[in-house]
């Protein structure tokens, strides 16, 4: 106990000094929000990194999906690192740093406003963010209360409440910077617990091989597959349609979140793209391979350990998996877990705080707003984005993985179509946006309301939903003005310069 409370006691004194070193960066709405757009591509990969993979994916999705489908569910991390990671880097990356950067675009409804210039797509786009956030940041706070009381024997709601205090302390005092030092910080203690955990777990049972053998005999209980020995270490698994599903949910996703296309805002420059998308995908093929990698054998676990009230509880499969291993590596585990989650929350209250300052308050309900004022209102709303989310997170209305089906379906796929063929196609409409936003959001919210399908399905349906629908209503609705069109998209035409080469002076007179 005394060694997992002395890595507590240095994680957050660490968090907290950075917090306070940059300060001196978060005295202006651009530094806050996005660093001074000068972060350089080792931060912004990992505060990327960071960002996507928490408790959510390392105790819910892991615990839950590895459990389903075994180590097929090792794909969802690799669809992860190349889908979510390597493919978002190279085909946003550059273009949304280059648009953002000409339009002026903190945020990502801000970016929507200037690239079709509405005020009413800006205001319901923010909306959106804020309202769907909100769960995503309470699974974030379930899945890692879940692993401390495993841990510490610490009360759900004391774990709750201490984690959102730090996150809170640390973001408002340091803003976009404090986060992406963090993240950085927090992005290498995850790539070094994830490879110790998984040996030591495989280690307790038995050693890869026997592990393996083990997890072979045992028969499916999947209708598609329902008796078949073997299923859960084939190459798609015992249940290929839905796995599908749940890899395009959580790669292609993350391309329509606000607070990861953030990263991209923020980045010093073009060069840093390259390094940048480098690191990145390294990082998620070791945390998110890894970590579903490790969920796969999850049906190793005694089942009456995992079982509360007669049904299975999946978001205790992780945890009761981790608490078979000697402390020192519990406290590895627990500020792993205490990382990923914190850098996702970071980011998820700096971006709701700064879309409801920037994009709803400020021009709409005040008109005028300095600097130094507009600053106080984000952190401000941090409070109070925190505080919200910890009411939900003390009593949750479903699994940690459910949670974050609803909120990613609801984002990505109200964004991430007007987001994609907005940086690459001029043709896109206000009427083609706003039935991006209608179709992503109403698919998401009907499926709650009658439940059709699983969250994680509906999600994948939302955004695919998206990427068929906004082209489709671009066509037949009217255009942009053409100006404001070439406006946009003046940004990548690149002047070159040729040098001249002539056989003779013009002062030589030739003979």
């Amino acid at each position: 106990m005394a060694v997992k409370i002395i890595l507590l006691v240095v994680f957050f004194a660490v968090m907290v000094a950075v917090g306070l070193y940059a300060r001196k960066t978060a005295t202006d709405v651009n530094g806050f929000v996005l660093g001074g757009r000068a972060v350089g591509p080792w931060l912004t990969a990992f505060a990327y990194g960071t960002s996507y993979f928490s408790a959510v994916v390392f105790v819910g999705y892991a615990g839950q999906f590895g459990f389903k489908y075994g180590l097929s569910a090792t794909w969802i991390g690799l669809g992860n690192a190349i889908i979510g990671s390597l493919l978002a880097w190279v085909v946003l990356g550059r273009r949304t740093r280059v648009m953002s950067k000409h339009l002026d675009s903190a945020t990502m409804p801000d970016f929507f406003g200037k690239r079709y210039h509405s005020k009413a797509i800006r205001i319901v786009s923010a909306l959106i963010a804020f309202i769907f956030l909100i769960p995503y940041t309470a699974s974030v706070y379930n899945g890692l209360s879940r692993l401390f009381g495993m841990a510490f024997n610490i009360p759900y709601s004391v774990c709750v409440a201490a984690m959102a205090i730090l996150t809170g302390v640390y973001v408002i005092l340091g803003g976009y910077m404090a986060t992406a030092i963090n993240d950085f910080i927090q992005g290498i203690v995850m790539l070094i617990g994830i490879v110790a955990v998984i040996v030591a777990v495989l280690n307790g049972n038995g050693g890869f091989y026997q592990a393996y053998i083990n997890l072979s005999a045992m028969e499916s209980d999947i209708p598609v597959t329902a008796g078949l020995k073997g299923a859960f270490t084939s190459f798609f698994g015992p249940d290929p349609l839905n796995l599908m599903g749940v890899v395009i949910l959580t790669s292609l996703g993350t391309w329509g979140l606000p607070q990861m296309v953030q990263k991209f805002y923020a980045i010093k420059d073009e060069k840093a793209i390259k390094t940048g998308t480098i690191i990145s995908t390294f990082f998620a093929i070791v945390v998110a391979g890894g970590s579903y990698f490790l969920g796969g054998f999850g049906r190793l676990t005694d089942v009456a350990e995992i079982t509360v009230n007669g049904k299975l509880a999946y978001d205790a499969i992780i945890p009761t998996m981790l608490s078979k291993l000697p402390d020192i590596l519990i406290g590895v585990v627990v500020v792993l877990v205490l990382s990923a989650s914190m850098s996702t929350l970071s980011s998820l209250v700096l971006t709701s705080s700064s879309t409801l300052t920037l994009d709803l308050i400020k021009g709409n309900f005040v008109k005028t707003m300095s600097e130094k004022k507009q600053v106080l209102v984000m952190r401000i709303f941090i409070v109070v984005f925190i505080v919200i989310s910890v009411v939900i997170a003390m009593d949750p209305p479903t699994f940690i993985a459910q949670l974050m089906g609803i909120s990613w379906g609801a984002l990505a796929g109200a964004f991430l179509a007007p987001l994609f063929y907005g940086l690459y196609w001029k043709g896109v409409t206000r009427g083609g946006v706003w039935a991006g936003f209608v179709s992503g959001v109403g698919i998401t919210v009907a499926n709650m309301v009658f439940n059709f399908m699983s969250p994680i399905n509906a999600g994948a349906l939302a955004m695919i939903a998206g990427l068929v629908v906004v082209p489709l209503v671009s066509f037949i609705t009217p255009k942009l003005d053409r100006g404001e069109i070439d406006f946009s998209f003046k940004c990548y035409d690149k002047k070159k310069v040729v040098e001249e080469k002539i056989a003779l002076p013009d002062d030589v007179v030739q003979e």
